[in-house]
């Protein structure tokens, strides 16, 4: 996900950095410290908040959506329980089997993978390498035009001019789209919500970007039919505000770090893959990953260094934006 991305759009999801790495659940946003208090015991073990808290990191993906105060108690209550059935594996015996030095095995490079994250890598990311990325993906934004429009598509061009007449004898542009459109757009009134140029195809984005606020475009034909447009509103882009998106750069900072590390670290090392299926695929994926990443550079070259966004602007575009959801085959791919 590139920083403009992040930027640009009112949320930004969680990624995978190099195609297996995935940054520890905590590194999502600032935990600011607590006291390490006891909370409760299990047949003499504390349960302190730190624990809670690693817990929380560990499971997050399996937890359902709960709010903060109902997660707590619900990982509590799942703390107890492992330990609880730890204590009875170790009185049966359990620490001694093979498959419990396996499981252990497994974990302890778990947490320290995650431990050397903690203490080397995520250091590395200051508040103003944060600070300096936004205002410099932020300056990009400024200089990017941005449209909200509305459209009518329907799959002939006489089907296009009748509806143009219609529009010219009065009728409500959201009404026609609502009743005639084949897009998805037609359940917000044919609204498109905020865009950029780079985000549509190239025939709707020219149709879109020649007009004046209010004027209705002739038919325009794309590949996805005829399209009739109205431009709504013209403005400059904005990033949204540097609080909002902080721990969202952040995180797109740490997975290009975390990349710097691992090429440095396999460089150094010696990685073999042994099975024949295995090596097959890992060349597959390797080859289909650079294919994306050059593609992902072409994009970047065509749009000035700024990929096209999944999603618009500020807080009022994307109130529009976000709820119109209707830009459908419209929209160029995100990378």
């Amino acid at each position: 996900m590139s920083i403009y991305r992040v930027l640009a759009s009112s949320c930004a999801a969680s990624a995978l950095l190099a195609m297996v790495f995935v940054l520890p659940v905590a590194a999502q946003e600032e935990v600011p410290p607590k006291e390490d208090k006891v909370i409760a015991i299990v047949n003499g073990h504390e349960i302190r908040v730190s624990e809670v808290q690693m817990a929380t990191d560990d499971i997050i993906g399996q937890l359902p959506d709960l709010p903060p105060k109902v997660r707590y108690p619900y990982v509590v209550e799942y703390l107890i329980e492992r330990h609880l059935l730890a204590q009875y594996a170790v009185k049966e015996g359990v620490a001694d089997t093979e498959e419990y030095k396996r499981r252990l095995a497994l974990y302890q490079a778990k947490a320290l993978r995650d431990a050397y994250f903690f203490q080397k890598i995520r250091p590395m990311v200051t508040e103003e390498d944060i600070r300096k990325a936004y205002d410099e993906e932020a300056a990009k934004l400024q200089q990017t035009e941005r449209a909200r429009a509305r459209m009518i598509l329907v799959a002939t061009e006489q089907e296009a001019n009748d509806i143009l007449a219609r529009l010219a004898a009065g009728e409500k542009f959201e009404d026609l789209a609502k009743k005639y459109s084949l897009d998805g757009s037609k359940d917000y009134g044919g609204d498109l919500g905020y865009f950029t140029a780079a985000e549509m195809v190239p025939e709707f984005s020219k149709a879109v970007f020649a007009l004046k606020v209010g004027e209705t475009s002739q038919p325009v034909k794309t590949d996805f039919g005829w399209h009739i447009i109205r431009l709504e509103d013209l403005k400059q882009g904005a990033a949204q505000p540097y609080d909002q998106v902080k721990s969202a750069i952040r995180n797109v900072l740490l997975r290009r770090k975390v990349g710097e590390v691992m090429q440095k670290l396999r460089e150094a090392s010696k990685v073999e893959i042994i099975d024949p299926d295995l090596k097959k695929y890992a060349e597959e994926a390797a080859a289909a990953a650079k294919a994306a990443e050059e593609k992902q550079k072409k994009v970047l070259e065509q749009t000035d260094g700024t990929a096209p966004a999944a999603a618009t602007g500020d807080a009022a575009g994307d109130a529009a934006g976000d709820a119109s959801g209707g830009k459908g085959d419209l929209q160029v791919p995100a990378q």
